[in-house]
């Protein structure tokens, strides 16, 4: 008989209620749901623990890896993606060595993002695509107009499998235009659906437009759901098979920062297409959702432009673990230039790195029966599903739109995340949160890098959205104070330390963080023995702002209205902290700056920029 036992044995089972039991005697009488349970953007609360007895709600928990309602994969076996390299393409010959280079060095799959007004010819498309072997490595297509000649061109390449990614209802909300008319959309619908290319998906839903532009995940997932059903809908009523229709379209998802939740988010996806394909009768093989996925460009900075390569690994770890067929890492220099050879060289190996070294692919679905991700998944699919009822009550996709119901809940929501950021409480790190001191921009950034990117034509029957950088009003900001450094001094913020340590430390680092982030210069100082040190040094330097860091106390008895009245005739003063009573005082003295972790941080640097003369 075996004395071996299993692990944790030795140890009694707990139960829920005696983990509730201690939670609630630390917390000390304080509102548990305040303190542990975390309030979503995407209209759920998150449990500060999860349990087993927690699984109970996740239906398809005994489910398998390629088996319906694939929320754990479309694959029997491992965990196997596409590693896609996005080329832009302005000369075809140019494409095409970066394609095969790309494709010697660990590419599987292509993404070629054409000239949207160009009309290809057939000698452009062999020349782009001469010397790559499409049976092996995946062709995709995007951003061209043309996309029946395109079409007709690719269909004679033999293997060809990929996309061609015709979307004119995400067309219809960012341009407020069909391409031609919605019934003549519709009908070249119809013809690419019936194009008999295996393996070759002409339909393309594109979500990462709402991701882009705002969206909660619950959002998008809801109207991304509501375009492909649209879809169903329209190709159906011209009597297309469901079989036929369904296997033709791909959604191109974007990847946000939110680790756990994205992960969640691809499972919950797949649940929910595969259960409104099966609504329209589809044969299961037919449910399983195609998702080509790349990082959101929503969350990239162009200052410490190096950390978007950090933002690219987790959001690339998310897709993956998720179970996305194919994924682009975004390259990080993306957000001001058409991306370097060394940027793409970096975004294709973070992939290889996560397949070859960390072997992400060798296990299907790894996330499966974790309590947390599984009930994140629960509480996705409600979410999304309950918006897509609505929007389906509204009259679908399309009347959604008209109505201007789907427009409004993004920019509500864009308008939160722009607030958040502005009050740090959504960190941009390297922007509106520990910044890099001594960086300036070398060189000058084209226009569209600080704008949002609208494509609203003139001749727009509905509301449209733009997409953008939630870092774009910072970076503004900071540039402004770059461009006035080339002829003036660049502004320096000096740190009036003095009195308690602990409090004086705390308090400079957090002003330094603050005025950093305009790219002032930073003067911090280890503490001055008394008043009259600090005082006579900052006369003796002239800074442009002076910020009077200690304790609360010892801003008290006049020690903090001293040194104001000081410095005030040759300074901007500011106070770090809001302490009750004091700073009334001070106010009624004149004193107008007090920066906190309640400030809005965009828009007090605005007002110094003002002040100082850098902005008008």
């Amino acid at each position: 008989m075996s004395d071996q036992k299993k692990l944790f044995e030795e140890f009694p089972p707990i139960t829920t209620e005696q983990w509730e039991s201690v939670i609630e005697k630390d917390l000390k009488g304080a509102d548990y749901d305040k303190k542990l349970v975390w309030k979503t953007a995407e209209g759920f609360s998150v449990r500060p623990y999860y349990r087993s007895e927690n699984l109970d709600s996740a239906a398809w928990i005994n489910a398998l890896p390629d088996e319906f309602p694939y929320i754990r994969g479309n694959k029997e076996k491992g965990n196997n993606w596409l590693v896609c390299q996005d080329i832009t393409v302005t000369d075809y010959v140019t494409a095409n060595k970066k394609a095969l280079d790309a494709i010697s060095r660990g590419a599987e799959a292509i993404s070629f993002k054409l000239e949207y007004d160009k009309l290809y010819d057939t000698i452009e498309i062999s020349g782009l695509l001469n010397g790559i072997d499409a049976k092996k490595v995946e062709l995709s297509f995007y951003n061209n107009k043309y996309h029946l000649p395109l079409l007709e061109m690719l269909s004679k390449i033999p293997g060809l499998h990929g996309s061609l990614n015709y979307d004119p209802f995400t067309r219809y909300i960012r341009r407020g235009t069909w391409f031609v008319t919605e019934n003549t959309d519709m009908e070249l619908a119809y013809i690419l659906v019936k194009a008999e290319i295996p393996g070759f998906q002409t339909i393309g839903v594109n979500s990462h437009i709402f991701t882009n532009a705002g969206a909660t995940i619950t959002q998008e997932m809801a109207f991304s759901l509501a375009i492909g059903a649209e879809y169903l809908n329209k190709l159906t009523d011209r009597e297309l098979n469901i079989n036929e229709i369904a296997p033709k379209i791909r959604f191109n998802v974007a990847v946000g920062q939110n680790y756990f939740m994205e992960i969640a988010k691809m499972r919950a996806y797949r649940l929910l297409w595969a259960n409104i394909v099966k609504a329209y009768g589809a044969d299961d093989e037919n449910c399983k959702m195609r998702i080509h996925a790349f990082n959101a460009l929503i969350n990239m900075s162009l200052y410490d432009a190096y950390v978007n390569m950090l933002r690219t690994t987790t959001g690339t770890m998310s897709a993956v673990l998720g179970g996305v067929d194919s994924f682009s890492v975004t390259p990080f220099d993306s957000t001001y230039e058409n991306s370097s050879d060394f940027a793409d060289r970096i975004a294709r190996n973070q992939q290889l790195i996560l397949k070859e070294e960390s072997h992400f692919d060798k296990v299907a679905d790894p996330s499966a029966g974790s309590y947390y991700i599984e009930n994140l998944t629960v509480s996705l699919c409600k979410a999304a599903w309950d918006l897509f009822l609505k929007i389906q009550e509204e009259g679908g996709y399309l009347a959604a739109v008209r109505s201007g119901m789907i427009q409004n809940m993004i920019k509500e929501n864009a308008a939160k995340r722009f607030n958040n950021v502005a009050t740090r409480k959504e960190i941009i790190l390297g922007t509106n949160q520990y910044p890099n001191f001594t960086e300036s921009m070398k060189f000058v950034p084209e226009q569209w890098v600080f704008e949002a990117n609208d494509r609203r034509e003139e001749k727009a029957e509905v509301d449209t959205i733009v997409t953008f950088r939630v870092a774009q009003q910072f970076e503004k900001l900071r540039y402004a104070t770059d461009v006035y450094s080339k002829t003036h001094q660049r502004p320096r913020a000096w740190m009036f330390t003095y009195g308690n340590l602990a409090m004086l430390k705390a308090r400079s680092q957090f002003a330094s963080n603050f005025f950093a982030c305009a790219g002032f210069e930073i003067i911090d100082n280890a503490g001055f023995k008394t008043l009259d040190d600090g005082i006579e040094a900052a006369l003796s330097l002239k800074p442009e702002i002076v910020v009077i860091c200690s304790s609360d106390e010892e801003y008290g008895d006049g020690n903090a209205l001293r040194i104001f009245e000081e410095l005030q005739d040759d300074t901007i003063v500011v106070l770090a902290g809001n302490p009750a009573g004091t700073a009334d005082i001070l106010k009624e003295a004149g004193m107008e700056y007090f920066i906190h972790v309640k400030s809005n941080v965009l828009e007090t640097l605005q007002s110094f920029q003002k002040k100082l003369g850098i902005t008008k």
